[in-house]
């Protein structure tokens, strides 16, 4: 491939919580992976974030980190996470940093996750002048399947102002969802300045694993599911952790069915007294860690696993034949109860609202998971009705909008319908 690479940025805000990066990096695995087949140039990119990732977060090759000055929600509103100057100097160095990034990558595509213009509207200005310095990128504003009630989320697509600017800076909307179970029109979700450019991917879920860290997702010998020990365990896990500690204490009181061992992982997020906490309360047969590098396979692995309804742990949950029981946070947003309830209704997965969880609650429906298989099979048919191909959708639909103006239309089309042929399910909504 002589032609210059194509440039990917994706771009992520990441004030709470670990979710908005996971989904990125995932993506931009799948994009480094299959972007060259489709377009014929090699691809290089950023994974722009808010968080300092850690070992356990794996990048592609030819890709690199920008790591903004992080920011924290402190009472509703954002905040310095480290550094000791004012929430609008705060803004102002990430919006120099995003436009000075911007303007010198100059990315032929960008992916930003969730808030169109970030924190403090950071990525407005940088948007606008890639736009005039760029005109051939490609911008594009990719959804949850679920974001919030729909009076929360209206208010906030109020919020990012006119319209028309809107419509200038974002080409399309991917929503990494099925529209069978949760439709965003439907519930008033959708942004109506860009509604007309929705498309839908269906979940990230297969093919998560490709941005897992390899080394030290092993357990040790006193764990669960480690080769050193065959016994079946049962998998809880609270994603980042940052808002779970209330599953988490429950969980590890749970009285551990004989013939299984229970890990409990509370997210690397969780304060550590808190940890401590879980920690003191978990009994002889249950292991708590703060984390557990290569967790997709471990979810595949598990018995039963109970968990909140992050977006990335569901769809992991999805992505696999593991019974799951999903007790969501319902504050201070219903998304979590939202993603959770239409799971359950398109029935992938059991459901406990948060109202009833104890370690009874709790060691009664593990029960019913462990040892009733009709419904493990019950779950395993409802995820087999979802779309859980995103992964492989994203590079389709990026190639796609990208073009490639070394290709004639014709050359194009043939790698992407050579490229499609071999998916199975592949419905890209228009």
């Amino acid at each position: 491939m002589t032609s210059a690479p194509l440039r990917v940025a994706l771009y992520s805000h990441d004030a709470k919580g670990l979710g908005h990066l996971r989904r990125n990096l995932a993506l931009a695995h799948h994009l480094a992976r299959e972007l060259p087949g489709l377009t014929g140039r090699d691809v290089t990119g950023l994974v722009v974030t808010g968080l300092a990732p850690g070992p356990e977060y794996r990048l592609p090759d030819d890709f690199d980190w920008l790591v903004l000055p992080g920011v924290k929600k402190s009472e509703g509103i954002y905040q310095p996470q480290r550094l000791r100057i004012t929430r609008e100097d705060l803004g102002d160095v990430r919006s120099s940093l995003l436009s000075g990034v911007l303007s010198t990558f100059a990315p032929d595509l960008l992916i930003i996750d969730r808030h169109p213009y970030g924190v403090y509207q950071e990525l407005r200005e940088p948007l606008a002048h890639l736009r005039r310095a760029h005109p051939a990128a490609r911008v594009v504003l990719g959804l949850r399947e679920v974001l919030d009630s729909p009076a929360t989320v209206q208010r906030e697509w109020d919020e990012l102002g006119e319209a028309d600017t809107l419509r200038r800076l974002i080409d399309e909307v991917w929503v990494y969802g099925d529209a069978s179970v949760h439709d965003l029109s439907t519930t008033g979700e959708a942004p109506a300045a860009l509604e007309e450019r929705m498309r839908y991917t269906g979940y990230l879920a297969h093919g998560r694993d490709i941005a897992e860290a390899r080394d030290g997702s092993e357990a040790s010998p006193a764990l669960a599911g480690n080769a050193l020990n065959s016994e079946p365990f049962i998998l809880t896990t609270a994603g980042g952790g940052s808002d779970g500690i209330n599953l988490l204490r429950t969980a590890a009181q749970v009285r551990v069915p004989d013939g299984y061992r229970h890990v409990v992982v509370t997210g690397p997020q969780l304060d550590a007294a808190l940890f401590h906490q879980v920690a003191q309360a978990a009994g002889p047969r249950t292991v708590v860690r703060r984390s557990w590098p290569g967790m997709s396979r471990h979810i595949q692995q598990a018995a039963a696993v109970i968990a909140m309804a992050g977006y990335n742990t569901v769809t992991e949950i999805l992505a696999s034949k593991t019974p799951g029981l999903l007790v969501p946070r319902e504050t201070p947003r219903l998304e979590q109860l939202i993603r959770a309830t239409a799971l359950k209704k398109a029935g992938a997965v059991d459901l406990l609202r948060a109202s009833a969880l104890s370690a009874t609650a709790l060691e009664d429906r593990l029960t019913e998971l462990l040892g009733d298989q009709e419904i493990a099979g019950h779950q395993l048919m409802g995820r087999r009705r979802l779309r859980l191909d995103g992964l492989a959708t994203v590079p389709l639909l990026a190639a796609e909008l990208i073009g490639d103006r070394g290709d004639t239309p014709t050359t194009r089309l043939t790698r992407l319908t050579s490229y499609a042929t071999g998916l199975t399910r592949m419905e890209i909504s228009a």
